[in-house]
């Protein structure tokens, strides 16, 4: 089972380039990092996760810009966004800055995406709030006319482009897509439509919902074998890490603390005793 890593890198913690260069060292498989460009100070919209929102979320380094970092000081490190806001993109900026550093990465990137969970950061970049899930299905068809070997054009609801010159084209074909969000059939039929597969935050009730999901994934005439399941955010225990391998689960993202160096590699010393 491969692992990779995830974290909030901010300005107060261990610096990209110190923190992939770690991870390589010890043979982690992967980085990915979260994206918010900034938290509406007053806000209605309630954390996730309960209780109050954690510093980090407005500190947060641009991912793309600190992935870029980490991929120039590796080799083999996998890179990825867990998830980009991809909604409060341009998708055409969006398309050439992913297929840039995939290029550059040497087909390094998957690409997690999110709907979202801010209101009032979605307003900011002018998104209308109950169209945010539609607007990142039509970003991800826009985006993968642009990264096809030929210029193809695409009209949707809420962008489009004309067949064009668009280069660099990701390295190997358009990068993996995995979509994050909970468990349930909507879900699982926008992963059917639009993706590669799921980021599953925890990785809880996989025994329940992976059946659920590669119904509506077989059900879409997808190959089952093409399906991806990646826990996202994980603290580790042998025991669950067991328990993902009896599912079939071949990669799992454990979640770091956003901290300062010191604290980082001694997470990542322990976390070495399962690679």
């Amino acid at each position: 089972m491969r692992l990779a890593t995830a974290l909030f890198l901010t300005d107060r913690t261990i610096s990209p380039v110190r923190l992939a260069r770690a991870l390589e060292e010890r043979g982690f498989a992967g980085l990915h990092l979260p994206e918010h460009t900034h938290i509406p100070v007053e806000r209605s919209s309630p954390f996730p996760l309960g209780g109050e929102l954690p510093e980090e979320y407005g500190r947060s380094l641009d991912p793309f810009v600190a992935l870029a970092q980490a991929a120039a000081v590796t080799t083999r490190l996998a890179i990825g966004t867990g998830v980009a806001l991809v909604a409060q993109h341009d998708p055409i900026g969006l398309a050439k800055q992913i297929a840039t550093l995939d290029h550059l990465s040497g087909g390094r990137f998957t690409f997690g995406a999110g709907y979202g969970w801010n209101r009032e950061e979605a307003e900011d970049h002018g998104v209308e709030w109950a169209t945010r899930r539609a607007r990142v299905h039509d970003s991800l068809a826009l985006m993968r006319a642009l990264w096809s070997g030929e210029p193809t054009a695409y009209t949707g609801e809420y962008g489009s482009v004309r067949a064009s010159l668009a280069h660099p084209k990701p390295a190997g074909g358009a990068p993996p897509v995995l979509l994050g969000g909970g468990a349930g059939p909507g879900l699982f039929a926008a992963v059917a439509a639009h993706a590669d597969g799921w980021l599953p935050l925890g990785g809880a009730g996989l025994t329940e919902s992976l059946p659920a999901l590669r119904e509506a994934w077989e059900a879409a005439g997808r190959a089952p074998g093409d399906l991806r399941v990646i826990p996202f955010g994980v603290v580790p225990d042998a025991d669950g890490l067991a328990r993902f391998a009896d599912l079939g689960i071949e990669e799992v993202v454990l979640q770091l603390p956003s901290a300062p160096e010191p604290e980082i590699l001694r997470a990542l010393d322990g976390y070495a005793q399962y690679l």
